[in-house]
């Protein structure tokens, strides 16, 4: 459906159901195949923005596996989607900086890998979630609600903030709300003076 930001969260709260939120066409492909063999409901998200296709051909999707795509020492970046790329992007940004950021693609929002996130966290500190959803009910919130129960750490949102969507370009609503790399870095810097 057209500018719908609730369904991870909608979705999220069925009993039993597997959601994934790939982040590239490679993946999106590798993703279906991966589901047709899942025993029980699945739902697959994607959108319309135009990413690079960056992930490889033949990467193997693993159904609940997060995938580290850089490390890094001072803050986790934990992404899904479209807004994978723009953390990749950020991460670039904030090596000139001096800031080192690990990205972890969390293409699986339920089952949460759990343990990917929190050797990261442990590792850096800090964590910035980012999604092209509200920041209620999505894969933020989920992951705040893991650092309350296992490990207390300092995070940041980078989401859309209690607003329905609207027609527009891709890029044009992202940059309107907040989901752009410019917006993730600007989340680092604010979870940094946290840590």
């Amino acid at each position: 459906t057209h500018q719908i930001l609730e369904d991870i969260g909608l979705m999220r709260m069925l009993p039993g159901m597997t959601v994934i939120h790939p982040c590239d066409f490679n993946q999106t492909k590798a993703a279906t195949l991966a589901i047709a063999e899942l025993e029980g409901p699945v739902y697959l998200r994607f959108g319309r923005p135009k990413v690079p296709n960056f992930t490889t051909v033949d990467a193997r999707f693993e159904i609940g596996k997060a995938q580290l795509l850089c490390t890094g020492s001072d803050v986790t970046i934990a992404a899904t989607g479209h807004l994978v790329w723009k953390a990749l992007e950020a991460a670039e940004a904030l090596d000139k900086e001096d800031i080192s950021a690990e990205v972890i693609n969390v293409h699986t929002i339920k089952p949460l890998d759990e343990d990917a996130l929190l050797a990261s966290i442990s590792k850096t500190g800090c964590v910035v979630s980012a999604e092209e959803h509200q920041r209620f009910g999505g894969l933020g919130e989920r992951i705040a609600q893991m650092l309350s129960t296992r490990h207390p750490a300092p995070q940041e949102f980078v989401a859309v903030d209690d607003s329905f969507g609207e027609s527009g370009k891709p890029e044009e609503l992202l940059e309107k709300y907040g989901l752009s790399a410019a917006h993730i870095g600007q989340a680092v810097h604010r979870v940094l003076k946290r840590k």
